[in-house]
């Protein structure tokens, strides 16, 4: 009983610290759907720890404008961003990791150097490649960039090569078991941590990306949320305190995901991240 109690005092410090991070991670949050409850023109006035009483006409100046569909557009390209980037990069991982091929050395380093560029770089050619196919002003730009994602063959490649022994698959293989049946009987449910974790950054940057959709869309039923977001206003003035309390709403799906699937993302972090 003794022990019991010095190991709850020791830990009594390290409670105190997770309290006091969670405390000032959400504290911005709070202020944000604070701010969004006041006129324009107090946010302004200071700092507003307390509700304002203008609430209701801050909804009704983000419903004029139609929200649900850019909602709708954001959710729609988000989970097809994410379950498409999950079964490319698991595949392409898997095929990196466990095939020995000639020219794999090769392909390895043109993922790293392709991981290492900012997809900035690339918008001019991925414009005009979507102009060519007819897919400007469309949804499809937005998902079709996260579809071959370096980042996410390079965690998959680096997750499985060090998560999944090659007896396993050699084993399966003796058995007569084909490639595909090995890949989503023992490869996917292996990789679970690393499939959730790569799902909840690719909905996190699907949902937050703003520079595609400025480029490729100007219809305003193909909007996504944060271009709804910087349209919110008059021609003479810009509505922030409608902004903010918008942006609270557009916090909260983020806000589910990472509550009900953090200990998959923190354990996907923390195994098979190097490979030994």
């Amino acid at each position: 009983m003794k022990e019991k109690a010095k190991i709850r005092l020791i830990r009594i410090p390290a409670y105190l610290l997770l309290a006091i991070t969670s405390v000032l991670a959400l504290v911005p949050f709070y202020i944000m759907f604070i701010m969004g409850t006041y006129k324009n023109e107090d946010i302004f006035k200071g700092l507003r720890l307390l509700p304002g009483n203008y609430l209701a006409q801050n909804i009704q100046t983000i419903l004029q404008g139609d929200v649900f569909t850019p909602y709708l557009n954001s959710m729609f390209i988000s989970i097809v961003s994410m379950v498409s980037c999950i079964l490319v990069s698991a595949l392409c991982g898997y095929g990196m990791s466990k095939f020995r091929f000639k020219g794999r050395t090769v392909f390895l380093r043109i993922l790293m150097i392709t991981l290492m560029m900012p997809y900035q770089i690339s918008l001019a050619g991925y414009l005009m490649e979507m102009r060519w196919l007819h897919l400007n002003n469309t949804l499809w730009p937005m998902i079709f960039v996260f579809f071959a994602n370096p980042f996410g063959a390079f965690w998959m490649t680096q997750y499985i090569g060090s998560s999944i022994p090659d007896t396993i698959i050699e084993s399966a293989r003796i058995d007569g078991a084909s490639e595909f049946r090995i890949f989503a009987t023992i490869v996917l449910p292996i990789i679970k941590p690393a499939i959730i974790t790569l799902g909840l950054l690719i909905f996190l940057w699907s949902w937050n990306n703003f520079i595609i959709p400025l480029v490729f869309v100007s219809d305003p039923n193909q909007y996504t949320l944060p271009l709804f977001v910087s349209t919110l206003g008059g021609s003479y003035r810009i509505d922030y305190a409608a902004k903010l309390l918008n942006l609270t709403i557009a916090t909260i799906p983020v806000l589910v995901f990472f509550s009900i699937f953090s200990k998959y993302l923190i354990k996907g972090m923390t195994i098979g991240a190097v490979k030994e």
